[in-house]
């Protein structure tokens, strides 16, 4: 797949929760998009715009009511339950807004965990994780403290390294920076800003927060279910403050 290739393709997607009651919702309504391997997205509108449904359908944790949604190449519509759940522990990766460790794993067993689910050996799971956390700042104590003794922070980036290790195709981050002061925030934002400029991996980041916005190299602006804007922009104008 070359950086022109799209990496992700919605095609008249929509979404209706309640299709049997008085008072259906359209999350999404017949929502066309595709993303490019590469870019550094940002989905933005107010709550109930659809935004965080946008991320479940390209994750493959929900289906769409009409419509179609590729990733990597795969039609996720075809995929069994379990051939879906196979797809993303290899494809996809996700950051949480509330990070999502297990309490009694240490940060380094915790980011290890998808490729422990991908059957990747001991050896191999440990240098992978090892060398992610020290490329994010983490000492060999810090690595082996769990999620209750690190910081936001710190926490947000084990996810993120778990998310990264396992090398997937996509990153889906929803509200990465919600629980984080802005210096925090900040710092993660450009930390995954250079892991997509060295690595070719695609984020997408469903947001409220103006930093993510600001840094993306991609808008996507969302209202009532549908794409209202849709602005990419060139690597030099992203802000960085």
């Amino acid at each position: 797949m070359t950086a022109s290739e799209a990496i992700v393709r919605l095609n008249g997607v929509s979404k209706i929760y309640g299709q049997d009651t008085r008072v259906p919702v359209r999350a999404l309504d017949d929502v066309t998009l595709s993303l490019k391997k590469g870019d550094f997205a940002a989905v933005a509108g107010p709550s109930g715009s659809g935004k965080s449904t946008l991320l479940n359908m390209i994750g493959g944790l929900d289906k769409p009511t009409e419509g179609r949604v590729t990733v990597a190449g795969q039609d996720l519509g075809e995929l069994s339950r379990n051939a879906l759940a196979d797809f993303r522990l290899y494809h996809i990766g996700f950051v949480f807004q509330a990070f999502n460790l297990i309490p009694v794993l240490s940060a380094v067993e915790n980011a290890e965990f998808e490729l422990l689910m991908q059957g990747v050996s001991k050896e191999e799971r440990r240098e992978r994780v090892r060398e992610e956390l020290t490329g994010m700042g983490f000492t060999e104590d810090q690595m082996h403290r769990r999620p209750d003794e690190l910081s936001g922070g710190q926490q947000q980036r084990v996810a993120i390294a778990r998310a990264l290790v396992a090398r997937p195709d996509l990153v889906l981050a929803d509200e990465p920076t919600a629980n984080l002061d802005s210096t925090t925030g900040g710092r993660l934002m450009d930390m995954m800003a250079e892991l997509n400029e060295r690595t070719g991996i695609t984020f997408l980041f469903a947001t409220h927060d103006p930093m993510v916005m600001d840094r993306a190299r991609r808008f996507i602006q969302m209202r009532d279910g549908r794409i209202e804007n849709d602005e990419v922009r060139d690597r030099t104008t992203a802000s960085h403050a």
